[in-house]
């Protein structure tokens, strides 16, 4: 949560990452131990005691980190938090391990067949093996800033939104996640006739207006390019005094064109 400073120039949110992954280590942890007390069990059987007692008390507990799971991973979604998630997703995979100790249990109580319990215990493990994957594999992508399809998505959103026609291209789109914080790089084309204070004024409203539609906090740093004429096609700007042929096809700020550059329009 602390903002940016000098030492750590784009904030401190990463760290949300290192806590996600750690908590997918503690889901993982989990399970491998889960899967060796079943394999225990299922070599050196024992008979199961109090079961009903054990199928109240679970149940409650169920029912409370349900609750608690939920509310994590509405606040983690509302706050982009992935620490949040990632607590969320744990608890949230606790209430499938009781569900499923549940139905063993269960099972068990009324069959009186007690390798069912270990069993289900080996499977439970397994999910949750998979569940700490997950999570780790996510913070582990953020940390190395992977592309994230669903913030790009949300950003094409943004530039869409506050397109203005002087905007006539954005390309090789780049992203670093810092929590909450996203620095965004870009190539942005603008009018070759423009001079320098007013591509600033114009760009510097234009990122502003960006970021305050953008469901993230963070900053904008686009590298100008001059349209040299060879975006006349999808140019929407009017009354331009250089321009060789009609607009017929404007930009769309799809992802898949945003994080490349267009072929045949840039100088090598």
């Amino acid at each position: 949560a602390e903002p940016a400073d000098e030492e750590h120039p784009y904030g401190h949110g990463k760290l949300e990452y290192l806590s996600a992954a750690f908590e997918g280590g503690l889901i993982a942890f989990a399970a491998i131990a889960i899967g060796v007390e079943s394999i225990r069990a299922l070599i050196h059987p024992k008979e199961l005691t109090q079961p009903d007692i054990g199928l109240w008390v679970m149940t409650a507990a169920a029912v409370v980190n349900l609750g608690l799971g939920l509310h994590l991973k509405s606040v983690g979604k509302k706050y982009k938090s992935e620490a949040l998630l990632a607590s969320g997703m744990h608890v949230i995979s606790d209430v499938w391990t009781t569900v499923a100790v549940l139905v063993g249990l269960g099972i068990v109580w009324w069959t009186g067949i007690s390798w069912i319990d270990p069993l289900f215990a080996l499977l439970v493990a397994f999910h949750l093996i998979y569940s700490g994957y997950q999570i780790v594999r996510q913070a582990i992508g953020a940390l190395i800033d992977e592309v994230e399809p669903s913030s790009l998505l949300d950003l094409g959103a943004a530039f869409q939104k506050c397109k203005k026609p002087w905007v006539i291209d954005i390309h090789q789109l780049k992203t670093i996640r810092s929590g909450h914080f996203h620095h965004i790089d870009a190539h942005l084309v603008v009018p070759e006739f423009w001079d320098v204070g007013r591509t600033h004024e114009e760009m510097t409203r234009f990122e502003a207006d960006v970021v305050s539609v953008y469901p993230f906090d963070g900053e904008i740093a686009f590298h100008l390019d001059p349209c040299e004429r060879k975006y006349c096609h999808m140019c929407e700007f009017e009354n331009c005094a250089v321009r060789k042929v009609p607009c017929t096809s404007p930009r769309k700020f799809e992802v898949e064109k945003m994080i490349r550059a267009p072929e045949g329009l840039l100088k090598k």
